[in-house]
């Protein structure tokens, strides 16, 4: 994505200059400003080029997507705030003159100035909205590991918008814009040191304890883990975060109490207390426990929930090798999420163990491809074929939607994607749910991002309360411990015990005299159990021209597919935030643009050959990713993890269902404070109707009575809405036909 890289490239070249702005040394003053102004020429709102200024300063911070999570919140409420404490329609704030929890943000709105002109209030929420960023982000970037950078990026920022940097008066009756706008981030700040994360202290928790021994990947085995059902940490010789910053000691569990935190549209109703270890643990949306392993029996991988999903992501390893043969069509028109969310049972189903993907995607003889979205629907026309190798396409997705490097986190992801496809690349056509008027760009770009910042925070609250109460461990760990405890097929052969891997030819052998692992290291390891798979960072020497390829590696030296000085994420597995985070925001984006599909129905991402991997050369041919909904992203993004090794299939499918209710609630809820109105015609109390069941506009399972008094206080409304019940822009008599024919309908 050119911006992306664009402010990547800024960053660097503002830190050398950053102690120069104040100092006149005025050529870097002039060559910031006109990097800034760069991307001032696109069609871009200030509130847009301030989210990618906290993308940016995520980019240079620890790769903490709880705490970023947080952040894209925060900074959204006072983009958003800054925008309707100017405005005059009927929009609430969120947290000025609010109380949030129990935090209450005082507002002299009785003395409060609004300009007259629909021009001096666009600059006053610019302005607003500018300052409160800006002092937003000193506060929370100010002590990261490219401080330097950020701070250089946000004060080029302001310069280039004529601002003065220094202004910190926050008397918002007397001083106007700049000073409001240093107010909402004197008080987004004071709240955020009592909402339960523990910023004060930098988000430590306070009560959780691993069980096991770190795991060290860089000698065979997992250090003697104790409980092969719970997580290891990763210590290594050299450490480098999902964001590229070098780690001096070993990372603690990110936010295994993230529970304590305040939500944004998540509610008590949500929430599960349960204790373990003598620490209590508040999870919501619990969706009960993963799949476990039985030391003391024999299982193969048919029998046991626990060895099949490991196994899984051992198998689609071996996918990771794009000279193999098998090509993938990987455009729509083959590629194709429904939105199916599988229960355990159902896995085999819906993951295809064996070639890779869904099993939607594959034909029952064999061949793959062409079960996907017939037609572009804003087209007419029908997706071109996109071939590519499978290993390619593997390799693309597990380093594109991973945490890393230079990463915004999974959080930041989803707000990039919004940047670059709808906010930017549908500026000045976007409405509100795709119906009703065109929403003027800032506006539209805050209330989204509030809506987006309160999905992406719930997920993380969500996902990481259930993190931390499980506390479940991740393939690298399983993998080794089975590996390492042998074969559970025969007890007459060597290394046998019921917790070993089962023997699959072509997969898991075991190493004999004729092997070329018999010997490895120097150490007699025949009769050891040994995996063909993606051989890991011990068989590349040179990232910009290796790679590992694909081929037979001691079972207990089993690797991610990740860089070695990374290898897993700092925290437990069960259940995926990616998984969660993604289905969210897919959800989020078809309520808020009122369609399943990406503007245009077709949204991109070009991987150039030889340049996009970063620990191994590749991809071998360019490969071009191809999304027509947003449920296909979301469900790439979910799979990504299975082939990059992080997650077996037990993370993933659970991630997906609570990341489906987060983003419909979190987008009900915003659309209660930023179109109270509109939200209010639907049923009242913000929590409108999914769609599932048509004509019940109140939300409680039955067409009744107030469905029919609802539908009848839109009729002949210019809003549509749900009350447009066959579809065609109006509310008529058609639709109230129907709706006398809906009339008693139990969803249910």
């Amino acid at each position: 994505m050119t911006k992306k890289v664009y402010i990547t490239l800024r960053a660097r070249f503002n830190a050398e200059c950053f102690n120069l702005i104040y100092s006149h040394n005025i050529l870097c003053v002039l060559i910031m400003m006109f990097a800034v102004s760069s991307i001032n020429a696109q069609d871009v709102t200030v509130a847009t080029h301030w989210n990618e200024e906290v993308l940016e300063g995520i980019r240079n911070d620890f790769a903490r997507p709880t705490v970023h999570a947080r952040n894209l919140l925060h900074s959204s409420i006072i983009m958003y705030d800054a925008w309707a404490a100017y405005d005059n329609t009927t929009s609430e704030t969120y947290l000025l003159g609010k109380t949030l929890y129990d935090y209450s943000c005082e507002f002299d709105e009785a003395n409060f100035s609004i300009p007259e002109t629909s021009e001096e209030i666009k600059l006053a929420q610019e302005t607003a909205m500018s300052y409160a960023v800006f002092r937003f982000m000193q506060h929370r970037y100010g002590n990261s590991p490219q401080a330097d950078a950020t701070m250089s990026n946000i004060n080029a920022r302001m310069i280039d918008m004529e601002l003065d940097p220094l202004f910190a008066s926050t008397d918002y009756i007397n001083d106007g814009p700049a000073a409001l706008g240093n107010y909402l981030a004197e008080q987004i700040i004071a709240y955020g040191l009592q909402d339960g994360s523990n910023e004060i202290d930098d988000y430590a928790s306070l009560c959780y304890e691993a069980i096991n021994p770190n795991i060290l990947p860089e000698i065979p085995g997992t250090n003697g883990i104790l409980d092969p059902n719970s997580w290891q940490a990763v210590e290594l010789s050299f450490a480098i975060d999902q964001s590229g910053e070098l780690l001096t000691e070993t990372p603690p569990f990110l936010g295994p109490e993230w529970g304590n935190i305040d939500g944004f549209a998540i509610r008590d109703s949500n929430l599960t207390s349960l204790e373990r270890d003598d620490c209590l643990y508040h999870t919501y949306h619990n969706p009960g426990p993963p799949v476990y392993l039985d030391t003391t029996v024999a299982l193969n991988f048919e029998d046991s929930d626990y060895k099949w999903g490991f196994g899984m992501v051992m198998n689609w390893s071996k996918h990771l090798n794009p000279y193999d043969g098998v090509m993938w069509d990987i455009s729509p028109a083959s590629l194709k999420y429904d939105g199916t969310i599988p229960e355990v049972y159902e896995y085999p189903e819906f993951y295809d163990w064996e070639n890779g993907g869904l099993v939607s995607w594959h034909n029952d003889d064999g061949t793959f491809g062409g079960n996907g979205h017939s037609v572009n629907p804003f087209t007419g026309e029908a997706y071109e074929p996109n071939i590519v190798p499978r290993g390619d396409y593997a390799r693309v997705i597990a380093e594109f939607w991973a945490d890393g490097p230079d990463s915004e986190t999974p959080p930041g992801h989803w707000y990039t994607l919004l940047n670059e496809f709808i906010l930017i690349g549908n500026a000045g056509e976007n409405r509100w749910r795709g119906q009703g008027p065109v929403i003027d760009d800032l506006e539209f770009c805050v209330k989204s991002y509030l809506a987006l910042g309160g999905a992406m925070h719930d997920c993380a609250i969500s996902a990481w309360s259930n993190k931390g109460y499980y506390d479940y461990i991740r393939p690298v760990s399983a993998i080794r411990y089975m590996a390492e405890k042998g074969q559970c097929t025969d007890p007459s052969l060597p290394y046998y015990h019921p917790a070993g891997l089962p023997l699959i030819e072509g997969l898991i052998e075991i190493v004999d005299d004729d092997s070329p692992l018999a010997f490895f290291g120097g150490v007699d390891q025949v009769g050891k159990v040994c995996v063909n798979t993606w051989k890991g960072p011990d068989y590349i020497e040179i990232p910009m021209i290796d790679e590992a390829g694909v081929d037979w590696i001691l079972g207990d030296r089993w690797w991610p597919y990740q860089r070695p000085s990374f290898v897993t994420p700092p925290f437990a597995a069960y259940f995926s935030g990616h998984s969660t985070f993604s289905r969210a925001a897919a959800e989020l984006f078809e309520l808020l643009t009122g369609s399943e599909y990406w503007p245009g129905g077709l949204a991109e991402w070009q991987a150039p050959f030889n340049e996009f991997l970063v620990f191994e050369d590749g991809p071998s041919v360019d490969v071009t990713l191809q999304w027509a909904t947003f449920m296909d992203a979301s469900n790439e993004s979910a799979l990504s993890r299975i082939w990059g090794g992080i997650h077996p299939p037990v993370d993933d499918a659970p991630g997906r269902k609570v990341g489906k209710e987060v983003g419909k609630h979190a987008f009900h809820f915003a659309e209660t404070i930023v179109f109270p109105n509109w939200a209010m015609e639907f049923g009242g109390d913000g929590f409108l109707p999914s769609g599932e069941c048509l004509g019940d506009f109140n939300n409680d399972s039955f067409i009744g009575t107030d469905d029919f008094l609802l539908f009848l206080s839109a009729f002949g409304s210019s809003w549509t809405g749900p009350y447009d019940i066959d579809d065609n822009e109006e509310v008529g008599v058609s639709d109230l036909l129907q709706m006398l024919m809906l009339f008693g309908t139990d969803c249910n």
